[in-house]
């Protein structure tokens, strides 16, 4: 199965509660850190509510 390798790349400060729970529920808690997750379309549905924040690889 496909990963998905998830880095945060700005601030949560601006962002809305609700982008800060779905980056939080994702695992990202600081600036530049990376998570790896499962290919599946509830994790394509978060990151998608955080896109402008995040950057994506596929694996």
């Amino acid at each position: 199965m496909k990963t998905l390798s998830i880095t945060l790349k700005k601030s949560l400060i601006t962002s809305t509660p609700k982008q800060r729970k779905t980056a939080q529920a994702l695992g990202l808690k600081k600036r530049n850190q990376t998570v790896e997750r499962k290919d599946t379309e509830t994790t394509r549905g978060m990151v998608r509510t955080i896109a402008h924040l995040v950057d994506v690889v596929e694996k």
